[in-house]
């Protein structure tokens, strides 16, 4: 009897099992391709999403929709939950904003701190908001960290790393993007008292201040967290090179040679045991190797070149190859050893992102490029030019759920690169 109940059962099971995972597959697919913080995911800048477009047409993918009046701002968008998320200065206020992510209107806007207009290109805010869960964070180009409710911009809690912290940052003002990892959230105060700190994310209470010997000022880079031989540990690119705390704030290791005396802005690549930083001005990037012995960490270099002069466009790293912007030229090196593969001059200066074998690749002139990710040649399969504000393009291209975001102050452009 009990053999046949189960065998009558089967085709019942097997029909909730399929209906529940039919289901589930819209929300799965939309959380798994969101873009919910700085450089996607996992900070990487790269996009595990499949079927898009390998080449596009002449005028380029086609326009989905177009926002404007979000204010003048450097920051790249975010996008989860079915929104997408931004800042911006509009007149004297430096606010938030969610717009719906299928038809680019505004669900609401929030004001976070009155704007803040002495700093270096005084357009707006450069954080990408980084969404946790039903919370997003922000950190305002005066130092106001920000905690607010994904469905409404309710504010849950704030803090100000001038006043709560000491804080010590560059001259163009706070351009990190806030760190989730955990309970925690991560950020760069910078200075002598509070180079790094870890906040409860829920409720803004400290829970370990970082400090790097002798201090060091913040500057435009955002921290990523990775697993070196066991240790969980934060890296981050400050105003004197780049430095590794421990899990629970304790200083473990820098790396100087990276740095420039002007601004430290590109994120760090980690990879088994080796950290990659690079700036511009002249200096060029480093692969440093990462080595425990007990409680103490060496960062030993492997190479140093430069040829990879990245500003702030940043790079990814795929395989064994590294591809970013040196100075004005597209640029693949080996990441073991530094070695060129190739450099094309006609790509520009930009900031680049990665999807289904593309290289998104953004030239701070104007147009965006779609690139093979290949190392033995530069290939290119499509450009075209966005309308243009005539600033600086300078941030990021965003691929999220078979859209393509391009941001240009007040503007972003959703386009649709999925196939048909």
């Amino acid at each position: 009897m009990l053999r046949r109940l189960i065998w009558c059962a089967a085709p019942l099971v097997a029909l909730l099992v399929f209906v529940s995972a039919f289901t589930a597959a819209p929300a799965a697919r939309r959380q798994n391709f969101d873009w919910p913080q700085w450089q996607g995911q996992d900070r990487t800048a790269v996009s595990h999403e499949k079927g898009l477009l390998g080449d596009w047409p002449k005028e380029g993918p086609p326009l989905l929709w177009k926002a404007d009046n979000l204010g003048g701002a450097f920051c790249t968008p975010s996008v989860a939950r079915g929104r997408v998320f931004g800042m911006g200065f509009r007149g004297n206020d430096e606010v938030v904003w969610a717009l719906d992510e299928k038809t680019g209107q505004e669900v609401w806007s929030v004001k976070i701190a009155d704007a803040n207009k002495r700093v270096g290109y005084n357009e707006g805010p450069r954080c990408t908001p980084t969404v946790d869960g039903d919370r997003l964070y922000v950190l305002g180009l005066g130092a106001d960290l920000v905690c607010l409710k994904t469905e409404n911009g309710d504010e849950v809690w704030r803090k100000n790393l001038r006043k709560d912290f000491n804080g010590d940052v560059g001259g163009w003002g706070y351009s990190e993007s806030p760190l989730i990892d955990g309970n925690k959230l991560l950020c760069t105060p910078g200075g002598k008292k509070s180079t790094l700190i870890a906040l409860d994310k829920q409720t803004g209470e400290l829970i370990w201040t970082g400090v790097v010997p002798q201090g060091d000022q913040a500057h435009y880079s955002s921290i990523i967290a990775a697993d070196v031989d066991g240790q969980r540990q934060y890296i981050q690119f400050l105003r004197g090179g780049v430095v590794g705390l421990s899990g629970d704030g304790k200083f473990l290791w820098r790396y100087d040679h990276p740095h420039n005396g002007t601004a430290n802005c590109s994120t760090p690549l980690y990879r088994d045991g080796h950290v990659f930083a690079a700036s511009s001005y002249g200096t060029g990037g480093g692969l440093a190797k990462l080595t425990r012995d007990g409680d103490e960490v060496k960062a030993e270099e492997v190479y140093f070149t430069k040829n990879m002069k990245n500003h702030h466009g940043g790079m990814v790293l795929l395989g064994d190859y590294l591809y970013g912007s040196d100075e004005g030229k597209l640029t693949c090196l080996e990441f073991k050893t530094g070695k060129v593969q190739w450099a094309e001059s006609k790509a520009g200066k930009g900031s680049i992102a990665y999807a289904d074998d593309r290289l998104y690749y953004r030239n701070e002139g104007g147009p965006v490029i779609l690139v093979e990710a290949n190392p033995k040649k530069y290939v290119e399969h499509g450009r075209f030019s966005p309308p243009r504000t005539g600033k600086p393009a300078w941030p990021h291209p965003v691929i999220a759920n078979g859209k393509l975001y391009i941001r240009d102050q007040q503007y972003l452009y959703c386009y649709d690169v999925k196939q048909k």
